[in-house]
């Protein structure tokens, strides 16, 4: 493995491509209690259509997430007891950019490195279990309608990319798409995705560099497998397909998510300075500590519920702000106002400061470290390469880069009300 020192981070990375294209990263942490391993694929919700030995396939909404659910079933059982009875703690989630397998340990981690490696590359389906799966995962979907964060968030991005575009399904999917899910397409998802050259493994913690990767090259495929080529449809444009809409549901406070995109999300290490000229411009213009949300608060049309998120998946990047209001449109208002103002050069440095700072706390938090690892990894840029990105952006570079992504005609919003107010 090639190691790479960063004496002013007090950080060594191991990292290595092993013959069968897996990407591994590994941050030893000596003397730390818990080691974290995340075993993560570049295939997520959005990721439905796809051409693999020229074959094409297009599947229903919600294959990826059912998919990690089905993956922790084995012929000897359910890899959650392995596990448990170890004393470690076994998870995954899945985005539209990405499914990720983890695990959290103080014993045996060899052990349990193995067993993540084994289950996530060994598919085991049967028609009862995945028609058993159904019904858990229709629970699911109805909770999330139940579920007004939830809720909001989904439907801005309908009203960014719309009916057309995968980023406009839901994760979950719907109870009609998921009633088509079968074995035969669960199994042709995970031929497809689920091989090591769309796949990165990263640990961290007080571990062997050179176990992981020994264990790596023991346990899976020794040989590459052709990757899919990628299929989002058109390109989704800069404006959103619809700019406003609004339900009611059973809430306290109306809530609301506006959204923006910024086109295709950009890869390499200019990808890297693209997301945090969007970050800084974001912590300028949004932040807790920036005037437009400050003089929100104190006039009470946000509370601390408010947060701002940059995302990047399908080959986009694109901006959601969410929160209470009790004016939500005066609050939205204001926040798409707070885009066109000037950003202070000296706020400017102490926000820069303090994403440098939050750099540093990311080096010690293991989930966001594995996982940022592996984003990097798939866009093609080195998270340790932040703080110079960092220092090479000016306040000039983040008023430039708002001017030409945050237009007011670009933005959509969704709210909804309390059922109360409505009536």
């Amino acid at each position: 493995m090639k190691a790479t020192e960063y004496p002013g981070l007090g950080v060594t990375l191991y990292r290595s491509a092993l013959p069968n294209g897996l990407s591994v990263y590994v941050v030893p942490k000596p003397g730390w209690r818990k080691c974290r391993a995340a075993f993560v694929t570049r295939y997520g919700a959005a990721d439905r259509r796809f051409v693999l030995d020229g074959e094409r396939s297009d599947t229903p909404a919600g294959v990826a997430h059912y998919l990690e659910h089905k993956m922790f079933d084995m012929p000897d059982g359910s890899v959650d007891g392995i596990f448990a009875g170890r004393g470690a703690d076994s998870n995954a989630y899945t985005s539209h950019a990405v499914t990720s397998y983890h695990f959290v340990c103080t014993d045996m981690f060899e052990e349990n490195l193995r067993t993540l490696l084994r289950f996530v590359s060994t598919p085991y389906f049967t028609p009862e279990t995945v028609e058993k799966e159904r019904g858990i995962i229709g629970q699911e979907i109805a909770q999330g309608e139940d579920d007004p964060d939830w809720t909001v968030y989904q439907d801005c991005l309908r009203l960014l990319f719309g009916g057309q575009h995968p980023l406009g399904d839901d994760v979950l999917g719907t109870a009609g798409s998921v009633a088509q899910i079968t074995t035969e397409t669960l199994y042709a998802c995970h031929r497809a995705f689920y091989i090591p050259a769309n796949m990165a493994l990263c640990v961290a913690g007080d571990v062997d560099p050179e176990a992981v990767e020994r264990i790596a090259r023991e346990t899976l495929p020794e040989e590459p497998a052709p990757l899919p080529a990628r299929d989002y449809g058109p390109d989704p444009g800069l404006e959103p397909v619809k700019q406003r809409s609004q339900r009611t549901m059973d809430v306290a406070v109306p809530l609301f998510c506006a959204g923006i995109k910024l086109g295709p999300a950009v890869r390499g290490p200019d990808g890297l300075r693209e997301q945090l000229t969007a970050e800084l411009a974001v912590r300028c213009l949004w932040g807790r500590s920036a005037p437009a949300y400050l003089d929100l608060y104190e006039n009470g049309l946000l509370n601390s519920s408010f947060s701002v998120s940059p995302d990047h998946a399908a080959g986009q990047s694109y901006i959601t702000l969410s929160g209470e209001s009790a004016d939500p449109e005066a609050a939205l208002a204001a926040l798409i106002a707070a885009a066109e103002k000037p950003i202070d050069p000296a706020f400017f440095q102490r926000q820069k400061k303090a994403a440098y700072g939050g750099f540093v706390r990311l080096l010690d938090d293991f989930f966001d470290l594995t996982e940022t690892l592996a984003e990097g990894c798939f866009a093609g840029f080195d998270l340790f390469d932040t703080p110079a990105a960092l220092r090479s952006i000016t306040c000039a570079d983040v008023a430039a880069w708002a001017a030409e992504h945050l237009a007011a005609e670009r933005f959509a919003a969704c709210i909804i009300r309390p059922k109360e107010e409505q009536a």
